[in-house]
Protein backbone atom coordinates (compact mmCIF):
# COMPACT_ATOMS: atom_id res chain seq x y z
CA UNK A 1 0.00 0.00 0.00
CA UNK A 2 2.92 2.51 0.81
CA UNK A 3 4.50 2.00 -2.06
CA UNK A 4 1.44 2.70 -4.33
CA UNK A 5 0.92 6.15 -2.64
CA UNK A 6 4.43 6.63 -2.83
CA UNK A 7 4.35 5.90 -7.09
CA UNK A 8 1.15 8.08 -7.04
CA UNK A 9 2.82 10.85 -5.58
CA UNK A 10 6.05 10.75 -7.66
CA UNK A 11 3.93 10.33 -10.94
CA UNK A 12 1.68 13.32 -9.93
CA UNK A 13 5.43 15.43 -9.55
CA UNK A 14 6.78 13.98 -12.57
CA UNK A 15 2.96 15.05 -14.24
CA UNK A 16 3.42 18.63 -12.34
CA UNK A 17 6.53 18.78 -13.81
CA UNK A 18 5.71 18.04 -17.16
CA UNK A 19 3.03 20.65 -17.35
CA UNK A 20 5.28 23.31 -16.05
CA UNK A 21 7.84 22.02 -19.16
CA UNK A 22 4.81 22.45 -21.47
CA UNK A 23 3.91 26.15 -20.02
CA UNK A 24 7.57 26.89 -20.34
CA UNK A 25 7.42 25.74 -24.15
CA UNK A 26 4.42 27.71 -25.19
CA UNK A 27 6.36 31.14 -23.44
CA UNK A 28 9.60 30.44 -24.88
CA UNK A 29 7.70 30.58 -28.47
CA UNK A 30 4.89 33.08 -27.69
CA UNK A 31 7.30 36.15 -26.51
CA UNK A 32 9.30 38.43 -29.09
CA UNK A 33 11.90 39.74 -26.93
CA UNK A 34 14.81 37.79 -26.08
CA UNK A 35 15.50 38.81 -22.38
CA UNK A 36 11.08 37.40 -21.91
CA UNK A 37 11.98 34.35 -23.32
CA UNK A 38 14.93 33.60 -21.11
CA UNK A 39 13.18 34.61 -18.37
CA UNK A 40 10.46 32.02 -19.00
CA UNK A 41 12.99 29.24 -20.20
CA UNK A 42 15.05 30.08 -17.00
CA UNK A 43 11.92 29.43 -14.68
CA UNK A 44 10.15 26.52 -15.97
CA UNK A 45 13.56 24.64 -16.50
CA UNK A 46 13.99 25.66 -12.38
CA UNK A 47 10.91 24.65 -11.57
CA UNK A 48 9.83 21.69 -13.98
CA UNK A 49 13.36 20.18 -13.31
CA UNK A 50 12.97 20.42 -9.68
CA UNK A 51 9.26 19.02 -9.54
CA UNK A 52 10.40 16.04 -12.29
CA UNK A 53 13.52 14.81 -10.27
CA UNK A 54 11.59 15.05 -6.98
CA UNK A 55 8.81 12.92 -8.60
CA UNK A 56 12.04 10.11 -9.46
CA UNK A 57 13.30 10.44 -6.22
CA UNK A 58 9.94 9.64 -4.47
CA UNK A 59 9.44 7.03 -6.96
CA UNK A 60 13.18 5.58 -6.30
CA UNK A 61 13.05 5.68 -2.35
CA UNK A 62 16.09 6.30 -0.31
CA UNK A 63 18.64 5.16 -1.66
CA UNK A 64 22.13 6.79 -3.52
CA UNK A 65 21.00 6.81 -6.60
CA UNK A 66 18.66 9.45 -4.99
CA UNK A 67 21.29 11.47 -3.23
CA UNK A 68 22.59 11.71 -6.92
CA UNK A 69 19.52 12.89 -8.22
CA UNK A 70 19.15 14.93 -4.93
CA UNK A 71 22.18 16.77 -5.98
CA UNK A 72 21.39 17.16 -9.61
CA UNK A 73 18.70 19.05 -8.54
CA UNK A 74 20.72 21.37 -5.89
CA UNK A 75 23.48 22.23 -8.85
CA UNK A 76 20.66 23.14 -11.67
CA UNK A 77 18.82 25.51 -8.83
CA UNK A 78 22.21 27.46 -8.37
CA UNK A 79 23.62 27.11 -11.70
CA UNK A 80 20.12 27.76 -13.88
CA UNK A 81 19.51 31.52 -12.56
CA UNK A 82 23.21 32.21 -12.82
CA UNK A 83 23.88 31.54 -15.77
CA UNK A 84 20.62 33.07 -16.92
CA UNK A 85 21.70 36.21 -15.43
CA UNK A 86 24.63 36.30 -17.21
CA UNK A 87 23.14 35.74 -20.65
CA UNK A 88 20.36 38.78 -19.53
CA UNK A 89 23.88 41.14 -19.08
CA UNK A 90 25.40 39.97 -22.20
CA UNK A 91 21.74 40.57 -24.03
CA UNK A 92 21.46 44.07 -21.98
CA UNK A 93 25.19 45.47 -23.38
CA UNK A 94 25.04 44.25 -26.68
CA UNK A 95 21.74 44.85 -27.67
CA UNK A 96 21.59 47.24 -30.62
CA UNK A 97 18.45 48.83 -30.46
CA UNK A 98 18.10 49.48 -26.47
CA UNK A 99 15.35 52.12 -26.87
CA UNK A 100 13.26 49.77 -28.31
CA UNK A 101 12.95 47.19 -26.07
CA UNK A 102 13.37 49.44 -22.60
CA UNK A 103 14.56 52.74 -21.04
CA UNK A 104 16.76 54.06 -19.09
CA UNK A 105 15.97 56.46 -15.89
CA UNK A 106 18.64 57.91 -13.79
CA UNK A 107 17.64 58.06 -10.16
CA UNK A 108 17.01 61.89 -9.95
CA UNK A 109 14.76 61.86 -12.54
CA UNK A 110 13.01 59.58 -11.23
CA UNK A 111 12.94 60.99 -7.79
CA UNK A 112 11.24 64.53 -9.46
CA UNK A 113 9.04 62.28 -11.20
CA UNK A 114 7.99 60.77 -8.12
CA UNK A 115 8.35 64.00 -5.78
CA UNK A 116 5.48 65.62 -8.72
CA UNK A 117 3.30 63.00 -8.72
CA UNK A 118 2.61 62.78 -5.02
CA UNK A 119 2.13 66.61 -5.09
CA UNK A 120 0.30 66.54 -7.71
CA UNK A 121 -2.16 63.64 -5.65
CA UNK A 122 -1.63 66.01 -2.28
CA UNK A 123 -3.21 69.04 -4.08
CA UNK A 124 -6.23 66.78 -5.58
CA UNK A 125 -7.09 65.37 -2.03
Amino acid sequence: MLEWIRFLAGAALLVFGLGIFIVELIGVYRFKYVLNRMHAAAMGDTLGIGFSLMGLILMNGLNFTSLKLFFVIVFLWFSSPASSHLIARLEVTTDEEPEKHYRRVELKKLEAELTAREEMESREA
